[in-house]
């Protein structure tokens, strides 16, 4: 009877080890938002990781989290590095490319609670009349699901759990863009 009882386990383990290992290693996940600002206004704004407490969602969720600025105080090769509680974790961006008003793209890397290396691009499109009037930003996480992620991914639903942050802030960004004094 036991050794049934172990053999159906072993089964068990082995098919859903098969089904965690069939899921998707790249994932992808993807918002935007349309701001009445040109895009040199919403583009500071990321440009500048001082400039983040303002309206990234991760900030709010641990006002003790202890930060670190290093590099360039901007664009290419400014550096964040944090740590704080285990919803933050700790971990460092970098920004690797940085197109005025239209790209910008950051290594992400964290250390806790899972170590993992992402990138995240914001992407920033004028639109309506007259031109620049306002911003389209995509903001874009890109990386690959270790075994362990993919497991995770069983239960929990990375793209709205990541989704809803990126969504909270862009909407924090566009209050802040649209405030902002134009030039």
């Amino acid at each position: 009877m036991i050794l049934k009882i172990l053999i159906s386990l072993a089964a068990i383990v082995a098919v859903l080890a098969v089904v965690i290992a069939m899921r998707p290693t790249e994932f992808r996940v993807e918002r935007t938002a349309t701001m009445a600002a040109p895009a040199p206004v919403v583009f500071a704004q990321v440009n500048d990781f001082h400039k983040w407490d303002a309206w990234s969602p991760y900030a709010r969720r641990d006002p003790g989290m202890k930060k670190s600025f290093e590099g360039a105080p901007a664009g290419v090769g400014a550096i964040y590095a944090w740590s704080g509680n285990n919803e933050v974790g700790e971990g460092r961006t970098t920004i690797i490319e940085s197109r005025p008003s239209e790209l910008i793209r950051i290594k992400l890397e964290f250390a806790r609670p899972f170590a993992a290396t992402s990138t995240a691009t914001f992407t920033f499109r004028s639109e309506g009349k007259p031109e620049g009037e306002r911003t389209a930003v995509t903001w874009s996480l890109d990386g690959r699901n270790s075994f362990p992620a993919k497991a995770m991914g069983l239960v929990m639903n990375m793209d709205k759990m990541i989704g809803d942050d990126f969504e909270k802030g862009l909407a924090q960004m566009k209050v802040i863009a649209e405030a902002a004094p134009r030039s």
